[in-house]
């Protein structure tokens, strides 16, 4: 039997105002533990929260820049459950009625535009952080730095049919909160972690499959291995007539599995109840539009405008408009250059690759945009072939200094004098009669071999456009 996957996420993004959800407290990551906190976020007896104006701000943003209509009227509930790093042995949170809902983002597919409906945004609070003791260890410890960060949870519609376009989806997401500016999304500090919840059904069949969720994957490549390793386990149990049962599972990297943790719970586990100690949030249209007019121009709207204003196509605008830091770099590079297609490539080559390589991000790199633009100008120019190029750019990592300099120190730069090249085609075509037979008998791979031997001759120097146009004209039959 065939099987369609279903996924849905819900995302937790840590907010990135100065203090806290109900409480006074700096918000920050790293900073000294337990000394954060007071006896509001410590869950002290008779200590009253106080609603942080900022926190919904950030949530309203993103429900706009997310589609999503915006509740005048909601309120905030307590979920109780109790875990060591919970010290109120409840989290407020908010219920039946959500802040934000019915929103929608789209993601591209191959060459369709899918769009991935948002059940909810709603305002919550983050728990404290166990630290366990190492192997052998008997113990935890518990840091209530984090314990009362505002988070959004942004529910998505299980409208994902694939491992890849959830990983689609949490990109496009991760996009647009670091364009707004609302969260620093950093997966490996834990301010941006996703839940994900699949089954499989039949083809065919309307009614869901029993579903498994996979909590707290810190990084894309975590969610999609996680969802792929979910799809087969689910397939085999179901092929061979077994039953999925309902359950929380973490992901194993270093073993490449999920493994139970509990079984899952439902939403009356949780005896939610209206928390008595904030008011109800009640906003103003006015305000809603107040903050809408503060939305920046995000991945969608820069995308089309990087095609039309740079001339650059569709796969072009979808990489460099994926995070506002590589598209912010990309035009310092690209604004009134002449060849912004040229700057697109090494953007998505070189800058990208030396990224990936050294673990860095853009503000690491030596390499600013103006450097790139000179780089690109010398190779536009025939001062440096594109093989030098790379090697210049490498020492531009590596040293900070400027490539017009550099193409000098390392002895790169193309020999472009006509006469010189034409003397060295010369020499190669005497030495070679019979490619250059073989090119005017009709062998169009004997020109390849010339040129290369020419480019051989030049110790690499020679300018390979000039090269190939002078072996044409003076093989010209």
């Amino acid at each position: 039997m065939n099987y369609e996957t279903i996924i849905g996420l819900e995302i937790h993004a840590e907010l990135s105002t100065k203090s806290k959800a109900f409480c006074s407290c700096k918000n920050e990551f790293g900073g000294e533990v337990n000394t954060n906190c007071c006896p509001s976020c410590l869950g002290y007896p008779g200590a009253l929260p106080v609603m942080n104006k900022k926190v919904v701000e950030y949530a309203v943003k993103a429900g706009l820049a997310l589609n999503c209509e915006i509740s005048l009227y909601s309120k905030t509930d307590r979920k109780n459950y109790f875990y060591p790093d919970l010290p109120k042995a409840y989290q407020v949170s908010q219920y039946d009625i959500p802040l934000c809902k019915d929103g929608r983002v789209e993601i591209q597919v191959n060459d369709e535009i899918k769009p991935i409906g948002i059940t909810r945004i709603h305002i919550e609070e983050d728990a404290g952080k166990l630290i366990h003791g190492t192997t052998g260890e008997d113990y935890s410890l518990v840091d209530f730095n984090r314990s009362g960060v505002p988070l959004i949870e942004i529910v998505s519609e299980p409208d994902m049919r694939s491992p890849e376009e959830a990983r689609l989806y949490l990109e496009k997401l991760k996009g647009i909160l670091e364009y707004l500016e609302i969260s620093d999304c950093k997966m490996q500090e834990g301010s941006l972690r996703c839940d994900a919840n699949i089954s499989l059904r039949p083809v065919g069949q309307k009614e869901f499959g029993i579903k498994t969720e996979i909590k707290n994957m810190n990084s894309m490549k975590a969610l999609q291995k996680a969802l792929e390793y979910e799809v087969e386990r689910h397939n085999k149990v179901l092929s061979e007539g077994g039953t999925i049962v309902q359950e929380t599972r973490r992901w194993d990297e270093a073993k490449g599995i999920t493994i139970s943790m509990r079984a899952k719970e439902q939403a009356h586990d949780y005896r939610y109840f209206p928390e008595p100690d904030l008011v109800p949030i009640i906003l103003e249209e006015k305000w809603i539009e107040e903050i809408r007019k503060t939305l920046p121009e995000l991945p969608d709207e820069k995308k089309r405008r990087f095609m039309e204003e740079y001339g650059i196509p569709d796969y072009d605008a979808s990489v460099l408009t994926l995070t506002k830091e590589l598209s912010s770099f990309f035009e310092a590079c690209a604004k009134n250059h002449k060849n912004p297609k040229a700057i697109s490539n090494w953007v998505m080559g070189e800058v990208l690759r030396i990224m990936k390589e050294k673990e860095l991000e853009l503000k690491d790199l030596k390499i600013n945009p103006e450097s790139l633009r000179k780089l690109v100008d010398l190779v536009d120019g025939g001062v440096l072939s594109n093989t030098g190029a790379k090697q210049v750019f490498d020492e531009m990592f590596r040293s900070g200094k400027e490539p017009e300099i550099l193409v000098d120190e390392l002895g790169l730069r193309q020999i472009s004098d006509e006469d010189v090249i034409v003397e060295l085609v010369k020499k190669v075509l005497d030495e070679n009669k019979k490619s250059v037979e073989d090119y005017k008998n009709g062998k169009s791979n004997a020109l390849g071999f010339l040129v290369g031997q020419c480019m051989k001759a030049s110790k690499g120097k020679g300018n390979p456009q000039l090269i190939n146009k002078i072996l044409k004209d003076l093989m010209r039959i």
